[in-house]
């Protein structure tokens, strides 16, 4: 009998090009072509630091999610972590409705940003394209999750492309870059940035730091496909590893291309960051906003899915969800009713209400998360560390906890200082 047919068991599906890819195409997204903007508001040439600060964080906590995700290959990945190390009931569903909300409101949040971008290019009813944009996500979350990795695939390497292409346009920015942060260090020089704003450059340096961490929180969704991977203990591991390879360099290496090769406040200003990074140097900026398009769209499929795995995982192991969201549909192999029931509300968060002050606390509320999953990889390790699951040094989730939690105490005081 097929995993589908009993229920609630997902289908494995994935390989490690799958898994790899839908990892890629999870992280960079938005992060890379609309995220990276703001960055550059607040760090301007010191942005390839908020980088590799926000990747110092995510490192410690993909090391983690990389072990703890082989010992529980959970469609629930937080939920039943912290459900085997703390067995705690109320932590647990506590955990899964926390991420289920960031899901659906960072689905949303990139919905909006994808209608933004797509707006700079073509004149269409906000309406009509994000009813069209969510409803071809759905579809393509509810066919299959083999389906999606597909999906996810091909527009990741249309993006990637682009990245390659932007960055080669912009390569006198990668030895320029180097001085360019030197200058702001020193107050700025000639079109290099000055530090930024009333908050000076430390704290400037530091919120986009913060900024920059929501760019790299797809590895909890990642960890999220292990119950769908077919040899899950060598797969996940070595995709992970990849991913933050792939994902780092393309971060940090773009940052320096666009930041040391120009005025940083234009990039800066910009609905659309890279397209500009590319018309400044007088090249056509029509295919980069719809490689940019792919990329984006990537990051709303995702949160899609994720959300609808740990409404599947809240149902089935008996946390407050409805039942029926613990159904897996016997021909798609999806949960298909968690699935639209995340949709419907992506659209209408979207459609209706302003999510600036919601995608602010998305990073705190996942970062929170990432703390307890950290914690719970800790509590294991002490218990047992079983022979056939990768054994990352125990060192590594204490400290990507010691990090998520001061981000998290460093955000929280800057909004209390800044208030």
């Amino acid at each position: 009998m097929s995993t589908t047919t009993q229920g609630s068991a997902l289908e494995k599906s994935m390989g490690t090009v799958g898994v790899t890819f839908y990892g890629i195409g999870t992280i960079l997204g938005a992060g890379i072509f609309v995220v990276i903007g703001e960055v550059v508001a607040k760090a301007g040439a010191l942005s390839p630091l908020a980088y590799l600060l926000a990747a110092t964080i995510a490192v410690t906590s993909a090391l983690s999610f990389s072990e703890i995700a082989v010992r529980i290959p959970s469609a629930g990945g937080a939920i039943d972590y912290t459900e085997a190390a703390f067995q705690r009931g109320w932590l647990s569903a506590l955990v899964g409705w926390t991420l289920v909300v960031a899901n659906i409101v960072s689905g949303a949040t990139i919905t909006t940003g994808f209608v933004s971008y797509l707006n700079a290019f073509f004149d269409v009813s906000q309406w009509v394209s994000t009813i069209g944009v969510v409803v071809l996500l759905t579809l393509v979350a509810a066919i299959g999750m083999k389906q999606s990795a597909w999906f996810m695939s091909a527009t990741t390497l249309v993006g990637l492309c682009a990245l390659v292409l932007i960055v080669w346009i912009n390569r006198d920015g990668l030895l320029a870059s180097p001085g360019a942060m030197m200058a702001q260090f020193g107050g700025g020089d000639g079109d290099v940035a000055p530090a930024t704003g009333d908050t000076g450059m430390a704290a400037g340096l530091f919120a986009a730091a913060f900024l920059a961490i929501y760019s790299f929180i797809g590895f909890g969704d990642v960890a999220q496909t292990a119950e769908e991977v077919r040899d899950v203990r060598h797969t996940l591991p070595r995709a992970m590893v990849i991913v933050l390879i792939v994902v780092c360099l393309c971060y940090v290496v773009v940052a320096m291309a666009i930041t040391g090769s120009g005025d940083t406040e234009e990039v800066a200003e910009a609905a659309a960051p890279l397209v500009a990074a590319v018309e400044r140097h007088s090249w056509p900026g029509l295919p980069f906003g719809i490689a940019s398009l792919f990329v984006i769209v990537n990051g709303g499929l995702t949160q899609i899915i994720a959300a609808s795995r740990l409404l599947l995982d809240l149902a089935r192991d008996g946390y407050p969800a409805p039942a029926i969201f613990g159904r897996v549909n016997g021909r798609t192999g999806t949960p298909l009713v968690a699935t639209l029931a995340s949709s419907a509300v992506v659209l209408g968060l979207a459609l209706f209400v302003p999510l600036g002050t919601l995608a602010q606390a998305t990073s705190l509320a996942i970062l929170m998360v990432f703390f307890a999953v950290n914690a719970a990889l800790w509590k294991l390790k002490r218990r047992s560390q079983p022979e056939n699951v990768p054994d990352v040094w125990i060192g590594w989730p204490v400290l990507g906890a010691v990090l998520c939690g001061g981000a998290v105490g460093g955000q929280i005081w800057q909004w209390l200082s800044s208030g």
